[in-house]
């Protein structure tokens, strides 16, 4: 399997399947392919799972493309202006994500429900207690909004951001919320009241732009509609 992401800020992903290969992403993720693929759409694991998943920001169902032929070509795009990482997950290796950050990936990668253990960082961490969790063995790819900015964390060192930045983590990361000091910084700063504070060791990948923030952005500029 091969696979190229194209473009800027508007990427998209070129996976080259040989006969046998397969890939699966949420309902409605392929943009176009060309070949012998077939298509199979199910709550892969079962009506619970999928259930689970759509808790996370992914569909009910996932769809699995099977290459039939020698060759085929499949594109899938991001839902947001923003950045296509890929992810090469070894046995047992797994990364957090934000809610709806899965794209697609291998026949052999897990998707399921990460959830927060601290109370405090599921109810002011942003993404609430939902996330996801992408486990190997293969090749999945996730789509963050914005640029992205990587970092390692050595261990104890903390780097704290503003909770909507934060797009994926290793799980050896630990994830806390700690309150903004001072009165006149949690209401007038602008930041809010709560930051997340991130630990190492491990490797930290950071977003330049919330779907939130381009969200209320948006809205100052739609139209308002007066009641009758």
């Amino acid at each position: 399997m091969q696979y190229e992401i194209k473009g800027t800020t508007m990427q998209t992903l070129e996976i080259v399947m040989e006969q046998g290969e397969s890939v699966y992403t949420e309902s409605g993720g392929m943009a176009w392919m060309t070949g012998n693929i077939a298509m199979d759409t199910n709550t892969k694991g079962g009506l619970m799972k999928g259930l689970a998943r759509s808790l996370a920001g992914e569909s009910l169902f996932l769809t699995t493309y099977s290459c039939n032929g020698q060759k085929a070509l499949i594109t899938f795009t991001p839902e947001a202006p923003g950045s296509v990482l890929p992810l090469e997950l070894g046995p047992n290796q797994s990364m957090i994500c934000q809610k709806d950050a899965f794209m697609v990936a291998q026949d052999s990668v897990k998707l399921e429900l990460h959830f927060r253990k601290k109370l405090g960082a599921g109810l002011f961490g942003g993404e609430g207690f939902i996330l996801q969790k992408l486990t190997g063995p293969g090749m999945a790819w996730v789509e963050i909004a914005g640029e992205v900015r990587s970092y390692e964390l050595s261990a104890g060192q903390t780097m704290k951001v503003d909770p909507g930045h934060i797009a994926m983590y290793e799980p050896s990361v630990s994830y806390d919320i700690t309150r903004v000091k001072g009165i006149k910084n949690m209401f007038f700063g602008g930041e809010g009241i709560f930051l997340a504070s991130l630990t190492g060791p491990g490797r930290i990948w950071l977003q330049s732009l919330p779907l939130s923030n381009l969200a209320n952005k948006l809205a100052r500029y739609m139209p308002v509609q007066k009641s009758s």
